[in-house]
């Protein structure tokens, strides 16, 4: 549910209601990485970031680390438009709500972090960070080591050139290959258009590594609490601790 910028930094503990207007209005507040100094502007506490000085302020509550093994036919988005299911739908038993850190597109399976840690969330999806991904791309053909090195390289997409990647080629049959894909970028849909651009499409997608965490032994639509010293050494790398 949306609200006023500043009506959220007081429920926050930042300041008063009047306060928290001249912060915004001094550019001292910045709401999904821009600065906003206009008044009345209303978020979204459950989507929206905002920082105070640099520093990601939200409600105090329990936080919570899931790590779901998403299946294809699932969004992870909070509501969808077209009615199709939603990610926290599989996280029966779970009492809290929490988000999905960053996304996984409709068909793409595997590891996906979903947590109410505004300040986890933001260090995890701001590229500055540079949280490595590792995918398993199951393709048609067979690349070339040429192609697989201009994928290392970086190749010019139609919204630019994209970072070097670490691609493996793990299997190849006649007609397709497994490959295994790492990036710290974030693009929509990237590692498929990557693949489309060698001209090797992505049969199957999923993501199997994020950071230091991996899907392991858990099941297709089945999820997991991380333990303490998973958050810890999370924490302790992005340097949040």
């Amino acid at each position: 549910m949306e609200e006023r910028l500043q009506k959220y930094m007081a429920r926050a503990g930042v300041a008063s209601r009047r306060y928290s207007e001249r912060m915004i209005s001094c550019g001292r507040v910045k709401v999904n990485g821009t600065v906003e100094k206009t008044m009345g502007t209303k978020i979204d506490p459950a989507s929206d970031t905002v920082t105070v000085d640099g520093k990601v302020i939200n409600i105090e509550e329990k936080n919570i680390y899931l790590i779901l093994n998403k299946p294809g036919g699932y969004v992870t988005t909070m509501h969808d438009p077209q009615g199709r299911p939603i990610v926290t739908d599989l996280l029966k038993g779970v009492q809290e709500r929490v988000y999905p850190v960053g996304r996984l597109d409709y068909n793409t399976k595997g590891l996906l972090l979903l947590t109410n840690d505004g300040e986890l969330t933001y260090a995890l999806t701001h590229p500055s960070y540079k949280i490595f991904k590792t995918y398993r791309a199951l393709v048609s053909g067979v690349p070339s080591k040429t192609k697989i090195k201009d994928l290392q390289k970086g190749i010019k997409l139609e919204d630019g050139l994209t970072a070097p990647a670490k691609v493996r080629l793990l299997n190849k049959q006649s007609d397709k290959s497994l490959l295994e894909i790492t990036i710290y970028e974030g693009r929509n849909r990237q590692v498929r258009r990557m693949c489309e651009y060698i001209g090797c499409p992505v049969l199957d997608l999923e993501r199997v590594r994020l950071g230091d965490l991996n899907i392991g032994e858990l099941k297709i639509g089945e999820y997991r609490y991380l333990a303490y010293k998973e958050v810890h050494h999370l924490k302790s790398k992005l340097g949040l601790l």
